[in-house]
């Protein structure tokens, strides 16, 4: 580390110190012993404005997941896989304990509360927890209550969040103007690209509230929110929603933004539907609705609505008129299972990915060929360069992943740097994804640098194997996420190696790139249905080595076979697949593949190039066919 870099860095870690210094002062102001800080905000967005990035601000860690405990001396940050080497990089280790989630001798934060209120209790004090409740899930909540009462822990609500407390007296005292939030201008998505229209979603979800017997439906999540009304805008990094709430009942819905940076045209649209309110009004409209003189039954779901519109709710229901149920939102499942018009959509943004992608990659090649320097930050510039170029480019779906060498096997490396040179016989993996009017994309590949060594060949090939035998499984109607999530896993198993995240997550339709309720994980129980769009992704990451992940986009759609067998009896469902770029061919060992994985692998390049090829230029469809050919 040369003296400058040493100096920032104690400069701000010293910064740290003193946030925490002033997080702690506000602590005690209400007697608080611990203080939670999510990842998340009011909305429990993953990526956040930059206003709401309070765990960000004060711990320094960029992740999009990780929770952080601030103590009165201690503090921890506890985070997943995805994040071990992240996490040590960025955090100050004198002020801030990493925990990595999974790893032997390394709590949770449950475990790590528990200890802490046990300490407490043989000092004959209860250990108070503060958390901001419109922070926190309901069932997060309820999960840390359950958890943390035997050890003497008292969650305690609080009327404001601190960090925004301190934020805000260090923007002031230092003359800076706190940042803006919700100021996008909203724009409207056609119905030629949602397939149907805000009445017509309107009908479907009150016709799911009667089936329940609900009332009342608040709506927190943004996607929701974004996709119920079919309004877009920037209010988020790399996602194209806005900072809303809503709320529907059997005759009205409303919508509660910063109704100034929507034009007349859109209000014109939306006022038969719904009513416009500021941001503002909702915890009063919410509790106003509900003060009515007849029986109210409020749809909350737990998962996906902050424990303080809960409490609103909660508060409201003392007066007996008001009862809860609690089951998952239906706007969740409605977007998720995208129609006809969505598909074809998610297909022509895909397919524009897919044709970014394979240019990005062959001119990559071409420089490397030419004996020119290429750094991670350029493949990064790359890649946005060619998604800015194809039609209705909107903007990027997360931040471009492009590790090199040993940078490779950080799973989130976020910061390409122009530093780092590419050189020959390194990984170099390359996640990216844009937004289209059309769709969102994702997807990942990995390359070798000039010639790849044995080791590299064996462990890719692996992965891929991993990655055919999800992509090519036909599953029955009602198979859960997580038990795909072993069929991919059961290849490297044999072999020895695993990963630590999910083998793939959910994709909105010009929404967010992680999107639910499917997914392919250990944990999900949510069964995977026709229209439901996923990602696989297998991987394998050794620190210092490098890293290794293929990810592709998926439809899942219904099979056409006969009911001619036991086997096939009832409704099974498929994959299709949305991504169409090469593997990399000098990575795989054809002699490891099985005849079924070779068929798919080889009907894969031949659809790639059959889709690809009447889109390129010469140079690019004999650069494409050759990276197809095995």
């Amino acid at each position: 580390m040369s003296p400058l870099d040493l100096v920032q860095q104690q400069a701000q870690q010293a910064l740290t110190e003193a946030k925490l210094a002033d997080l702690r002062a506000w602590m005690a102001a209400y007697q608080l012993d611990g203080y939670l800080i999510p990842s998340a905000d009011e909305h429990l967005n993953e990526y956040l404005p930059e206003v709401k990035q309070r765990r960000t601000w004060i711990s320094d860690f960029t992740g999009s997941a990780g929770d952080f405990l601030v103590g009165t001396e201690q503090s921890w940050l506890f985070v997943d896989s995805r994040y071990y080497e992240q996490a040590d990089l960025q955090v100050d280790p004198a002020a801030i304990q990493v925990s990595k989630l999974g790893l032997e001798g390394h709590k949770t934060l449950v475990e790590t509360l528990e200890a802490l209120g046990q300490a407490a209790i043989a000092a004959e004090q209860a250990f108070r927890l503060g958390v901001d409740p419109f922070t926190v899930a309901v069932d997060q909540c309820r999960e840390l209550q359950k958890r943390l009462a035997s050890a003497g822990v008292v969650l305690v609500s609080l009327p404001e969040n601190l960090v925004d407390c301190v934020r805000e007296s260090a923007a002031w005292a230092d003359g800076q103007t706190p940042a803006s939030y919700a100021a996008s201008q909203l724009f409207a998505v056609p119905e030629t690209l949602t397939g149907e229209t805000v009445a017509q979603k309107l009908e479907r979800l009150r016709q799911a509230m009667q089936k329940a017997q609900a009332d009342v439906l608040p709506l927190t999540k943004l996607d929701q929110i974004a996709w119920l009304l079919n309004l877009r805008g920037w209010d988020v990094p790399y996602n194209p929603v806005f900072i809303a709430y809503t709320i529907v009942t059997a005759e009205q819905a409303f919508l509660f933004t910063n109704l100034e940076r929507i034009d007349t045209e859109i209000q014109q649209a939306l006022q038969s539907h719904i009513t416009l309110l500021p941001y503002e009004q909702y915890a009063d409209t919410l509790q106003s609705l509900l003060n009515q003189p007849r029986p109210l039954l409020v749809w909350i779901d737990a998962k996906h609505t902050t424990m303080g519109t809960y409490e609103l709710v909660q508060e409201s229901s003392k007066t007996g008129k008001v009862q809860i149920v609690e089951a998952p939102n239906p706007v969740e499942g409605m977007k998720a299972r995208k129609n006809a018009i969505e598909i074809e959509q998610m297909q022509q943004a895909n397919l524009k990915a897919s044709r970014a992608k394979v240019r990005a990659w062959k001119w990559f090649s071409d420089r490397w060929t030419a004996g020119d320097r290429v750094t991670e930050f350029d493949v990064a510039e790359a890649i946005a360069r060619f998604y800015q170029a194809e039609p209705e480019f909107q903007g990027l779906s997360f931040n471009t992943i492009s590790g090199a060498g040993a940078n490779s096997s950080i799973v989130h490396y976020g910061t390409p740097n122009p530093d780092v040179d590419l050189q020959s016989g390194q990984l170099l993996l390359l996640d990216s994804g844009a937004q289209f009017l059309s769709g969102t994309t994702d997807d990942t590949r990995t390359f070798v640098v000039g010639a790849p060594a044995p080791e590299q060949i064996a462990r890719y090939t692996e992965v891929l194997k991993a990655h055919i035998n999800c992509a090519m499984q036909r599953f029955p109607k009602g198979t859960p996420g997580c038990q795909l999530d072993g069929i991919a896993r059961s290849a490297m198993w044999q072999a020895g190696l695993d990963y630590g995240h999910g083998t793939g997550h959910g994709v909105g339709a010009f929404l967010n790139v992680h999107e639910g309720p499917n997914g392919i994980n250990k944990r999900s129980q949510e069964p995977l249905e026709p229209g439901m769009v996923t990602s696989v992704e297998p991987g394998y990451y050794e620190p210092g080595w490098g890293g290794i992940r293929i990810e592709n986009l998926y439809v899942v759609k219904e099979v056409a076979t006969e009911n001619n067998g036991a086997a096939t009896k009832g409704t099974w469902y498929e994959f299709e697949s949305l991504t169409y770029i090469p593997f990399d061919k000098r990575l795989i060992d054809c002699n490891r593949l099985s005849p079924h994985q070779r068929e798919w692998l080889d009907h894969y390049h031949a659809q790639v190039v059959e889709k690809l090829v009447p889109t390129l230029n010469p140079d690019e469809v004999e650069w494409l066919k050759a990276a197809c050919q095995l």
